[in-house]
């Protein structure tokens, strides 16, 4: 049996406490990064307790009568430790059925958190999920590189890395962060009329909150001006690159190269990846989008919404 409480302030020091230690947790499910825009969504996160013990947690939010886990981040369903058991987390999803259909919700979007970001298998909730008749209802797929096993990169961008050692582009990581965001800023407007999901404030205070977690690598011209960068967020086993632009001085002068050979002969971490080259669901391909990074040697990883009917 699991007591099921929904998420408050008063147990924020609790839910940090339990994704520090999880199995399948990153710093964007600790409260200081969540609550940013807390304003946005109507937070609905859940804390399940067995034998009066803190068990999982999930982050979520409710629009109307769906629950989603979680609107506000990239991936996100059941956080759980290495106690958590196949049939423990069956019993969880029964109950927490039962539980939705009390509180009147009549289904779930769940976000399954990709593999590359657990630090042991936490599959678990995949197959609670399956045996409660949930189906995919969205795939993307991102580009990402093993750094144990590292592919050759395309000629393109070997020559475009080249044409950075020639025309003298370094790299360094940076806190200019408004510096570049008005390289981002410019290149989302001018090429698809959107703006970053983030705001340069918003960034900036998260960057503050997890100075460990958050970076920006960018790129100098021989003046020492910004032409590019990649702001990447760092976790135990991901680095995952949340932005990536360059101007047009940038783009001519092979700056996201430069970077890319930068980050790929110092990180440390498993796994270098770029995100999804997918919209409307994954339904749409971006093909020149994922051309570009399939060229550094990323290859598939799928991002993957379900849909449970309560």
């Amino acid at each position: 049996m699991f007591e099921i409480i929904r998420y408050s302030s008063a147990r924020e020091k609790e839910w940090n406490a339990f994704v520090s230690k999880s199995k399948n947790a990153t710093f964007l499910f600790d409260r200081s990064y969540m609550d940013y825009h807390s304003d946005r969504f109507c937070d609905s996160s859940l804390m399940f307790y067995q034998n009066g013990k803190l068990y999982a947690v999930m982050p979520a939010n409710i629009d109307g009568k769906t629950l989603y886990s979680h609107q506000g981040l990239s991936y996100g369903g059941l956080l759980m430790t290495e106690k958590c058991t196949a049939a423990g987390v069956l019993a969880l999803f029964t109950e927490l059925c039962e539980w939705l259909k009390t509180a009147g919700i009549e289904k779930v979007i769940y976000k399954a958190i990709p593999s590359i970001y657990c630090k042991c298998p936490s599959e678990e909730d995949l197959y609670a999920l399956f045996r409660n008749g949930a189906t995919l209802v969205a795939r993307g797929i991102s580009s990402t590189i093993s750094l144990a096993c590292q592919l050759k990169w395309r000629q393109n961008r070997r020559t475009a890395l080249n044409k950075a050692k020639e025309t003298g582009i370094s790299v360094a990581e940076s806190n200019d962060i408004r510096g570049f965001w008005n390289i981002l800023e410019s290149n989302l407007r001018q090429n698809h009329n959107v703006a970053p999901v983030h705001s340069a404030d918003e960034m900036i205070l998260l960057k503050n909150r997890f100075p460990d977690n958050i970076k920006l690598m960018a790129a100098f011209d021989k003046s020492g001006k910004m032409v590019g960068g990649i702001l990447l967020y760092v976790t135990k086993h991901v680095t995952h690159s949340q932005y990536i632009s360059a101007s047009e001085e940038g783009k001519r002068d092979g700056a996201i190269d430069a970077i890319m050979d930068d980050i790929l002969h110092l990180d440390d971490t498993p796994y270098f990846d770029f995100g999804i080259s997918t919209e409307q669901g994954g339904r749409f391909l971006n093909e020149s989008l994922i051309f570009q990074k399939e060229g550094f040697g990323g290859r598939g990883v799928c991002y993957d919404i379900y849909e449970m009917n309560v």
